[in-house]
């Protein structure tokens, strides 16, 4: 059973979903509570003081003791980098996702501060990502293209690429899914790579682009929804029917190059109008 405390520990960096504005100080700010061995931990794991958080836990002190705003010695090395630390008190029983006042858990704060030995650390201990990349807090912030994860329906799934694409039925149509693992939340570009690709579909419309139909950003796995074309792309084409006839051929290539004028376009309209911001 975990044990709290009316103490705040403050020291060293702070939660990653905390409020900027300053905590109000302690009412036991002379010292008293110094005294207190649990506040000692947090303490301890803040300075890296293995030896010291190793008698404490051996005297019976509670690994997962929670302040007043619900965060552990875990969360405190967590935000500090202390992998070693973070070893130690995982060895000793700490519960590896443990929410503060504001939601963050040990991975959030060590993603925040790209502790990334931490974060492979927790990983391997079965750490989740408590919200997903492109979580907002205010519902009226949530994207139009939001489509509920409940309405995806994978019972009869077949994958079309390995670990990345699967067909889905949505609303009673197949579609095509690409989802984005937990396990890669904390790679920032790989998350980067898939905010981006978000953003390129929502922008294009063309018959030769498989039609962007919606996403799933505000839990996990973040998934991208598409239009589910049963005779696969043009790269699987033309590795079963290799060479191809030269009246196909140009088609195709015309096909290509009428995308690439409308891609092409598209950017420079873009590119104008940032000039023009800045003139």
């Amino acid at each position: 059973m975990e044990s709290k405390s009316s103490a705040r520990f403050t020291l060293g960096k702070q939660s990653s979903l905390a409020p900027d504005q300053p905590l109000p100080a302690d009412d036991d700010a002379d010292g008293s509570e110094a005294i207190d061995p649990r506040v000692r931990l947090m303490y301890m794991a803040n300075e890296g003081d293995l030896d010291g958080i190793k008698e404490l836990l051996d005297s019976g002190t509670d690994v997962n003791f929670r302040d007043i705003d619900k965060r552990t010695a875990l969360h405190v090395a967590a935000c500090q980098g202390r992998t070693d630390v973070v070893r130690l008190l995982l060895s000793r029983g700490a519960d590896v996702d443990p929410e503060d006042r504001w939601g963050s858990t040990p991975l959030a704060d060590a993603v925040y501060y790209k502790h990334h030995d931490v974060i492979k650390l927790l990983e391997e201990h079965g750490a989740k990502p408590s919200t997903a990349p492109m979580h907002v807090q205010n519902a009226r912030e949530v994207p139009e293209y939001e489509i509920d994860p409940k309405e995806l329906d994978f019972s009869n799934s077949v994958e079309i690429t390995k670990g990345t694409f699967r067909i889905a039925s949505w609303r009673g149509t197949q579609v095509a899914v690409k989802t984005l693992g937990e396990e890669v939340f904390t790679d920032e570009d790989k998350v980067k790579a898939f905010i981006d690709e978000l953003a390129l579909l929502q922008k294009i419309r063309h018959p030769n682009v498989v039609q962007f139909l919606g996403a799933v950003t505000q839990s996990t796995p973040m998934m991208i929804v598409t239009e589910y074309l049963p005779k696969g792309d043009l790269r699987a084409y033309l590795k079963q029917k290799g060479a191809l006839k030269p009246t196909l051929a140009v088609k195709f290539a015309l096909d290509i190059a009428r995308l690439a004028s409308r891609f092409a376009q598209q950017v420079y309209l873009l590119l104008f109008g940032l000039l023009a911001a800045e003139l």
